[in-house]
């Protein structure tokens, strides 16, 4: 994130601050609440961290980085939790492997809920006496947004997890699809000139640094699809053997399609039939017009080609999405899956919310880079190498989190976030 001067006015003060962390971590408890001690420890794979893990770590993000930093008065409720609960700050000092983070039996999930209570604790006391300066306010805001992020890998961790449980449970209550008489959307092509562009974040509202700085990008002529592309016609390109043709893969891609068995997106199953696949809200069928998701980027690019289109570049997205409203289908609706388009016109849809959409841009730095200073300097810049960069955030994104600049990112084989994806074509 930008670190302005302190001489400028705090953006927020300590009152929206306080009411902004305890909004935020009032919201991880609720997540947490339908989970077992057992639930809440096991890691799925090297991908995905324990529940337990994501609770203790946004907590040691503000211990270790606000109070043990700016509060005289504070005492560290456990020395041995850095240990534990550091995730990849190399400046801050050894922590457990990432791989063996489900080897942690102990401390127990009230043990970890205890330390949240110490910090929170300390945390509204120190914003009610107010806060020393811009970068304080800074860190304390961009704590809350890295909780927002792990509030929606927790979601997406558990889901992993569960699927891998014969008895298939549901993380809430298992809910019908509630679907429609309306007639499925029928995906247009809305049409943009281009131009040069400012894009990136600007102005004193929150962004990550790696959003910035803004600056100016070509952008040729193109049209990106009205709708995601649905269940129903990635169903059209597994029927026309997709998942069977090299020439529709990069090199990589048809490896670890090969290697790993894959035929269908991350949880499916068929049955008879019908597709089914393991949802938050248990086994559920698939909705054919509901977006596609759980696909690497190696497969939505695959589907590109078959299509005869391509994924839309970063900035091409950002350029068509910047004017739009940011309704969408968000974690605080609590559907917790994709749904399908609520209208049927030639207008871009779903642009947030339901998916995060994959880009054909490598998740690289903007021209003028400069990472934020001290320990969260290594937060984006040191993984700018060999991931994709995703767009518009999904049914397990906290809304308050997003904005057209906003860049997600994960390597192109990994597919276990709502990622789904939106063609473009050249003008």
């Amino acid at each position: 994130m930008t670190s302005p001067s302190s001489a400028l006015p705090l953006q927020k003060t300590a009152r929206d601050l306080l009411d902004d962390f305890e909004k935020v971590r009032a919201r991880s408890l609720d997540l947490i609440d339908p989970l077992s001690d057992a639930d809440a420890t096991v890691q799925s794979m090297e991908d995905a961290s324990p529940a337990k893990w994501h609770m203790g770590h946004t907590t040691w993000f503000f211990e270790t980085l606000i109070l043990c930093s700016y509060d005289e008065d504070y005492t560290v409720f456990n020395e041995r939790f850095a240990f534990l609960f550091n995730s990849y700050y190399e400046q801050l000092g050894p922590r457990q492997p990432r791989p063996q983070r489900g080897m942690l039996t102990r401390p127990t999930l009230d043990d970890v809920i205890a330390y949240r209570r110490h910090v929170d604790t300390c945390m509204k006391a120190f914003l009610t006496k107010g806060i020393p300066d811009n970068r304080t306010a800074e860190l304390i805001e961009l704590g809350l947004h890295h909780e927002m992020q792990h509030q929606e890998l927790l979601l997406t961790d558990i889901l992993h997890l569960f699927a891998q449980n014969p008895l298939k449970p549901a993380y809430r209550p298992s809910e019908p699809l509630v679907l429609t008489n309306n007639p499925p959307p029928q995906a247009d092509w809305c049409n943009f000139e281009g131009g040069i562009m400012k894009m990136g974040h600007e102005g004193e509202t929150f962004a990550f640094d790696c959003e910035t700085p803004a600056h100016d990008q070509i952008i040729r002529p193109f049209k990106l699809s009205s709708h995601p592309v649905t269940n129903g016609e990635w169903i059209q390109f597994m029927e026309a053997g997709g998942y069977e043709n090299p020439l529709h893969w990069l090199s990589d891609g048809w490896t670890t399609v090969q290697q790993e068995a894959w035929h269908a997106p991350l949880y499916w199953q068929q049955e008879g039939e019908v597709w089914w696949h393991m949802t938050l809200r248990g086994y559920q069928p698939v909705d054919l017009e509901a977006p596609v998701s759980q696909i690497s980027y190696f497969e939505a690019d695959a589907y590109a080609r078959w299509a005869g289109k391509r994924l839309p570049t970063e900035f091409e997205w950002e350029y068509a999405a910047t004017e739009l409203g940011m309704d969408g289908n968000f974690a605080d609706g609590n559907r917790l899956r994709p749904k399908r388009a609520s209208q049927n016109d030639a207008d871009l849809q779903q642009m947030y919310g339901d998916v995060w959409e994959w880009t054909s841009s490598p998740y690289v730095s903007y021209p003028g880079f400069k990472p934020a200073e001290g320990a969260v300097s290594e937060y984006n810049g040191k993984f700018m190498s060999g991931q994709f960069v995703l767009k518009g955030g999904a049914c397990t994104t906290p809304k308050e989190q997003m904005r057209p600049t906003y860049r997600n990112f994960f390597y192109p084989h990994q597919r276990w976030q709502f990622s789904g994806l939106r063609l473009a074509e050249d003008l």
